[in-house]
Parts: structure tokens; C-alpha cells; sequence
């Protein structure tokens, strides 16, 4: 019988076949938390009487969510978090790094690991080909200081993809589709693993996006294959020695199978209040928008700067919309300043905010006012998500997100480009 993505991975690292619905007891290759999550992460670790980490150099601390702090009590969790790091040698990344999920994609995801971070978004390195999920502050304390975790190896629904993109059309409106097609809690617990064609020539910044929002349909894991695509994007990253090749076997038992026809998508957006709320975006033209936010771990990355530039380029954005910017890290932000990006964002009337998280959780830099709307790129539009429950949060492509600050409404993208 063969094994899917989850459980030939879960296999390898616990040393024995295992199937879905098995506890799979496995080593961690590398655990992390950031600002929000990791100040009870580091308090539970000191209450429980553990003294060392289990592997530091894979411990790994991020001060992305509040950054530059915006309070006196984020500053000094940010304090406790760089004082544990110095004491037990591990690695932190500081304000204005970036956010851990792109980091841990640039830097410290390889196939075929066991990743747990205190964040529910650590889905994104499924990309790579490695088990990543989201635990709570207490088992990421203990999985730092034992070097293990237990695991229920998860069913699996598969999603095959099929034809080409239309212009316009992007790999966010193919998740924001496959979620509202599946329900918020359609795979709750479940492994959601991508192939089919589309699948197969996808680059590793759209393979991303998707394995970003698996967990905005409850997934545990969002898992992609490591082939090709993989290999070169570690080699380009300094990292081709940790290449290994990850299939899924042919006759794999899947719980179920998604086939998605992207050739038949259209810009699409998630409405206010939640993530599989969808729409066309040409249902939606006429929506006021005050702000625009583009960034996050979702789309923050170097292309979806390119494509908002692209479609901002000669142009204002409209006076009545704020229009935000955030590199998902400082890599992303040098090189978006060298494409010449930032340039043209700053022309069109964006404000450029540092490297992190930004917008997107509501702690700071672009809380919306009362009946204000945002048209993000993030990854959730929860009530009170960007900091004011009397908002609405409406998510879309950097497409569709560059073409909206233009018009100050909701458009489809395609009337643009």
C-alpha cells in the first residue's frame, strides 16, 4: 500500500511505517516562535523544570508580530525574548528581519522535516516538503526542550490541479476558491497535498501562498511535493545539500480528491467575516475600500511586489485609499529596492512599513476606524483581525489588491492590466 506526503514524512522521522490515525512519536528539526506566542512560550519552558534546549542552533526566536514595538509591554516580552535567546544560544531575529514564516522558507526549511512552530501560519514551509504546523505556546516550550513531539498522523485530501492560468488570475484566487469550496473547517485536521500539473510547474513563492492558508480550511498540514522546483529553490537559498526527492506513492490512500480546473478561475475575494466567504471581485466593484494592505507571510514576497508595481507603475493610487506595503523580509525589501519596486510603489502614493508583520494582526501601523474597509493580501479577515471589531477586512491577490487602490472599490483586476 502507498503512503501519502503525511505519512511517508511522518514515517521517516519516526522510525516506523505509520498510517493515518497512527500517533507517530518524532523528533523536531526545528522549532519556533515569535513575539506574541513565544513570551509564554519561554515562560512555560522555564516553569517546567527543563534547563536547556534540546537543540538550540533549531530553536529559533522571532520579534516580527510587534515590530518596531508599538507599547512599553511589547518591548519588554521583546527584552525577555532576546535575554532567552542569549542565555540558552539559540537564534533570534530581530525587528525588521522579516516575518518567521517567509524566514524560515528563506533560511531553516528543508524536506522531509518535522517543523512546529507557536504560529498558526508555521503550515507555510509544507511548500518545502516538510511537516510544518502550528502547536500552542506549552507543546512548542516542551518540543524545544525534548527535541520531540507526538503527532496523529492525519488523513489526507488531495488536490489536483489541472490547466493554466487565465491572465489576471493568480495562485491566491485558486486557494481563496478551493477554501470557499471546502469550508473553513472543510479539512480540519486533515493533509491538504497539492499536485497535478499546475502543481508540477508552480514555483516556490506561489507553492507558498497556498501552503500559507491549508490552515484557513483547519488543515494541519498544507504539504507540496519536493522535486525539482524544491532543489532549486534551496540551491538558490545556499542550501542544495538538504535536497531530498518526496512523492507521494501512486495508489495512496486519500480520504478524498479535489480536481480544480484553473483555467476556468477568476479573480476572486474573500468577504468580511470569514476566509471561505468568497466572491468574484467582479461581483464585489463598487465596494468602497479605505486601505489597501499588501504583504504579510501570505504575499510579501519579491513577485507579489513585481505585480502590484507592474499594475501601479505611472499611476496614483486613489486619494480616498490608503495604500501599505510590507516586505515580508529584509532580502525581500533589498530586492524589491534594486528591481527598482519600491520606487514606483512610492511614487503611486504607498507608505513602505518596515519588514514583518505589519497590518495584518492589528497590533499596529494601519488600524482601520470605525466602518472602515481593507482590501489585504494577508490571510484572515476575522472580526477585529486588523484591531478594530467595527471593521471589514476583505481579502484578495496583490493583483487584485494594486488594481483596487487605484479605484478606491473593489474591481477586477483584469479591467487594469
Amino acid at each position: 500500500m502507498g503512503s501519502t506526503l503525511a505519512e511517508k514524512i511522518l514515517s521517516r522521522n519516526s522510525g516506523s511505517a505509520v498510517r493515518a490515525g497512527d500517533i507517530a512519536v518524532v523528533p523536531v528539526d526545528l522549532a519556533f516562535v515569535q513575539d506574541t506566542t513565544g513570551p509564554l512560550t519561554v515562560r512555560q519552558f522555564q516553569a517546567s523544570g527543563l534547563k536547556r534546549l534540546a537543540n538550540p542552533k533549531r530553536t529559533v526566536l522571532f520579534l516580527d508580530h510587534a515590530a518596531p514595538s508599538p507599547r512599553s509591554e511589547h518591548s519588554n516580552d521583546h527584552l525577555l525574548m532576546r535575554r532567552f535567546a542569549e542565555e540558552q544560544g539559540c537564534l533570534i531575529f530581530d525587528v525588521g528581519d522579516g516575518v518567521c514564516h517567509q524566514i524560515v522558507a528563506e533560511r531553516l526549511a528543508n524536506p522531509g522535516e518535522v517543523i512546529v512552530g507557536a504560529d498558526s501560519h508555521s503550515v507555510t514551509a509544507g511548500a518545502l516538503g516538510a511537516f510544518a504546523t502550528g502547536m500552542g505556546s506549552t507543546d512548542v516550550a516542551i518540543a524545544m526542550g525534548l527535541g520531540k513531539t507526538w503527532l496523529r498522523v492525519p488523513e489526507t485530501m488531495r488536490i489536483l490541479t489541472t490547466g493554466k492560468f487565465p491572465t489576471g488570475v493568480f495562485v491566491k484566487d485558486l486557494i481563496l476558491h478551493l477554501i470557499g469550496k471546502i469550508g473553513a473547517d472543510g479539512a480540519t485536521y486533515k493533509s491538504l497535498e497539492f499536485g497535478g500539473d499546475v502543481v508540477d510547474g508552480m514555483g516556490m513563492p506561489d507553492r507558498l501562498t497556498i501552503a500559507n492558508m491549508a490552515v484557513e480550511a483547519g488543515a494541519k498540514v498544507g504539504l507540496f511535493p519536493s522535486d525539482r522546483i524544491t532543489e532549486s529553490f534551496l540551491k538558490k537559498h545556499g542550501r542544495g545539500d538538504k535536497y531530498i526527492p518526496l512523492q507521494p506513492d501512486q495508489g495512496a490512500t486519500c480520504e478524498t480528491t479535489i480536481e480544480v480546473d484553473v483555467s476556468k478561475l477568476e479573480p476572486t475575494v474573500s468577504r468580511p467575516h470569514t476566509v471561505d466567504n468568497v466572491a468574484l471581485a467582479r461581483e464585489l466593484k463598487g465596494t468602497k475600500i479605505q486601505q489597501v494592505f499588501i504583504g504579510t507571510c501570505t504575499n510579501g514576497r519579491i513577485e507579489d511586489l513585481e505585480v502590484a508595481a507592474a499594475i501601479l507603475k505611472g499611476k496614483e493610487r486613489n486619494s480616498r485609499t490608503r495604500l501599505l506595503i510590507a516586505p515580508a523580509s529584509r532580502q525581500v525589501y533589498l530586492d524589491a529596492i534594486e528591481k527598482g519596486y519600491i520606487q514606483t510603489l512610492v511614487k503611486a502614493g504607498a507608505l513602505i512599513l518596515p519588514p514583518g508583520c505589519a497590518a495584518c494582526l492589528g497590533l499596529h501601523q494601519g488600524i482601520l476606524a470605525d466602518g472602515e474597509s481593507c482590501l489585504s493580501t494577508a490571510n484572515r479577515n476575522f472580526k477585529g483581525r486588523m484591531g478594530n471589531t467595527q471593521s471589514f477586512i476583505y481579502l484578495a491577490s496583490p493583483a487584485t489588491a494594486a488594481a483596487s487602490a487605484l479605484a478606491g472599490e473593489i474591481v477586477d483586476p483584469r479591467e487594469v492590466m
